[in-house]
């Protein structure tokens, strides 16, 4: 025992550091996650390093679970709220929530559901028409003395005196609206017959030969039996679907591709395809006049709802008698035409003459201080009743398109505008619009010299020729006032894809 007291102090201290190694994390046994335990490597500032980036992980977590519980708790309430201005923020059709959207705080979604009723045969037909109160009557100029040297026009000679007098609404009006004798786009006998039964109606068109007819999807059996399901073609595209797809004829030699009736237009009324396919789409009314309700839909689109739940949804519901879609990414016509002239829709040097028009006759770039969601539709659907006020827009929308550039979504908001508030419709979101339909492209893309023109000059000399002959004459007619001094608003492109 002596001995054993008399070790060194040294050697005692030596068994005790190697009792040490062999348990190192002696004091840490229960194994806790945030323990102050350390290699023998560690640092005191490492130590404290690793656990302060621990702590701080985990507290930044919680406390962005809790942020996303408030927001979640925020938006019921405030959905629910009295306050006007917290329920607006969940209101899409108000300013509140466009504001948000201009400020791109608003989400854009491509497609949302369609608030559609569940059953077609449940739907109940509104009986009657919707009173005319505003226009009770309108009749159409059909023929006029002829100008010297030139051919019958099928939008006419409009003059600028007779352009204004047609925005100043009366209960009778005589307006031009297309169609002038010998101005072609002439039906055949059996097609002008069968269509004189059609109340209801599913119109859509091909011109040059662009696209072929896709059959709709999920058509009732009710539908089927009430819509009539018009395709409207030049005599390109009857050759071109001819060619590709099974034509089936009845026996008054109507012809048929699935559930469309193929109606031919004869004589083209214009040089410019694109101008030629707005004669049904904005003038459905002049061509199937017996119609009380139509569809438009674009020959590239596939239409996915039966179309009584159409007119339930955006017309019968909420008492509307013509909807039409939002863009998706311009409010204003002249961030349209600016992505008009950009993927070069059109000549830019007539866009911008076009603009310049309609800027010198009041119309200013839209904002949240007008009365409408947006001044530029998405016109490939158009739903309506054929009423005397939507009948008569739409002949003015079609004299704009016949005397300024085929870009139809230019001139909707100017017609809005200069009809002072007198004209109602329902845009609805656009997310809704990409769900009414599969879009397919066409069979090959459209192009023409004139869209390709950067200055009027160009116009000059061997490049008259492609102005057109029977149509556009606004953009090459003196303008009463002169125009040198109008500067086109700034645009600022809100869209990679606009």
């Amino acid at each position: 025992m002596d001995n054993e007291l008399q070790r060194p102090v040294s050697f005692r201290l030596s068994r005790r550091g190697d009792r040490n190694i062999q348990r190192p994390f002696a004091k840490d046994d229960g194994g806790d996650l945030f323990s102050s335990a350390r290699l023998p490597q560690d640092n005191p500032m490492k130590i404290m390093w690793k656990q302060g980036f621990i702590r701080l992980v985990l507290v930044a977590g919680i406390l962005w679970i809790l942020l996303i519980l408030i927001v979640l708790l925020f938006h019921v309430w405030s959905c629910q709220s009295s306050f006007s201005f917290f329920s607006a923020i969940c209101n899409k059709e108000g300013k509140v929530f466009i504001a948000m959207d201009l400020l791109g705080f608003a989400s854009k979604a491509h497609r949302c559901p369609i608030p559609v009723a569940s059953d077609p045969d449940k739907i109940v037909i509104p009986e009657g028409r919707t009173p005319d109160l505003i226009v009770k009557d309108i009749t159409y100029i059909e023929e006029e003395d002829l100008v010297k040297n030139y051919l019958p026009l099928f939008g006419g000679n409009q003059s600028w005196l007779q352009r204004e007098e047609s925005f100043k609404l009366k209960p009778s009006m005589k307006v031009h609206c297309g169609f002038l004798r010998n101005g072609g786009a002439d039906m055949n006998p059996v097609d002008i017959e069968y269509v004189k039964k059609c109340r209801f109606v599913v119109a859509s068109g091909t011109f040059d030969g662009y696209d072929l007819p896709h059959q709709p999807s999920n058509i009732s059996v009710r539908s089927r039996k009430l819509f009539c399901f018009l395709m409207v073609v030049d005599e390109v595209s009857l050759k071109f679907i001819k060619k590709n797809v099974t034509i089936r004829k009845d026996n008054d030699k109507g012809m048929w591709v699935g559930i469309w009736r193929l109606i031919p237009l004869k004589h083209p009324p214009y040089d410019e395809p694109r101008r030629n396919g707005k004669v049904p789409k904005i003038l459905t009314h002049r061509l199937f006049p017996q119609a009380q309700y139509s569809i438009w839909i674009d020959g590239k689109m596939e239409l996915m709802v039966d179309p009584l739940l159409i007119l339930e949804r955006y017309l019968w519901r909420d008492k509307h008698t013509y909807a039409i879609a939002q863009h998706k990414h311009h409010r204003s016509i002249y961030e349209e035409a600016d992505a008009n002239k950009r993927r070069k829709r059109y000549a830019r040097p007539l866009i911008d003459l076009h603009m310049k028009i309609y800027y010198y006759e009041g119309m200013e770039p839209w904002s949240l201080k007008k009365n409408t969601k947006s001044d530029v539709p998405e016109g490939a659907i158009i739903i309506r009743e054929h009423t005397a006020l939507n009948n008569l827009f739409n002949c003015l929308w079609f004299n704009e398109v016949n005397l300024f550039t085929p870009r139809d979504q230019l001139s909707f908001g100017y017609v809005v505008y200069r009809l002072k508030g007198l004209f109602k419709f329902f845009m609805f979101p656009n997310c809704e619009y990409n769900s009414l339909f599969v879009l397919h492209p066409h069979t090959r893309e459209h192009s023409s010299k004139v869209e390709w023109v950067k200055s009027l000059s160009e116009f000059k000399g061997s490049g008259s020729s492609m102005k057109e002959s029977r149509g556009g004459f606004g953009l090459w007619t003196p303008y009463p006032k002169n125009l040198d001094s109008v500067i086109l608003p700034s645009v600022v492109r809100t869209s990679k894809a606009g």
